[in-house]
């Protein structure tokens, strides 16, 4: 069996801290972020049905044209942002709680946030 690196069990670490308060609130689903080196993905999640109430990423088809559009993955994370907040919307899921899936809130992240804020996610 292959040994965990120091870097995989600190990100770890850092992901199950994040969570640690964020699950299995009823009021509340859960915003996932996950970010790759060229894309990101989002999704509001309901832990206690287990079942995905929103989600956006910037490969899905409905958006590739505003995503090749931008210039930067800035840009694209703000576009993400807004499409998660209105599918949120859509779905009758106003509040949420922010999960950053263990990734620093700076940049992509925080644009994503930002903008899903501005579109009316409470969070």
């Amino acid at each position: 069996m292959k040994k965990l690196s120091a870097t995989h069990l600190r990100n770890q670490r850092r992901r199950n801290r994040s969570k640690r308060n964020n699950i299995g609130n009823p009021e509340r689903p859960r915003l996932v972020i996950y970010r790759s080196s060229n894309h990101i993905r989002a999704q509001v999640i309901d832990d206690l049905s287990g079942k995905t109430l929103a989600s956006a990423s910037s490969m899905d088809k409905n958006m590739l044209k505003e995503v090749a559009k931008a210039d930067s993955k800035m840009k694209i994370s703000t576009i993400v942002g807004t499409a998660i907040a209105n599918n949120a919307l859509k779905n009758k899921v106003k509040k949420v709680v922010f999960d950053r899936n263990g990734y620093p809130y700076h940049g992509r992240v925080k644009a994503v946030a930002d903008a899903a804020r501005e579109a009316g996610l409470k969070f």
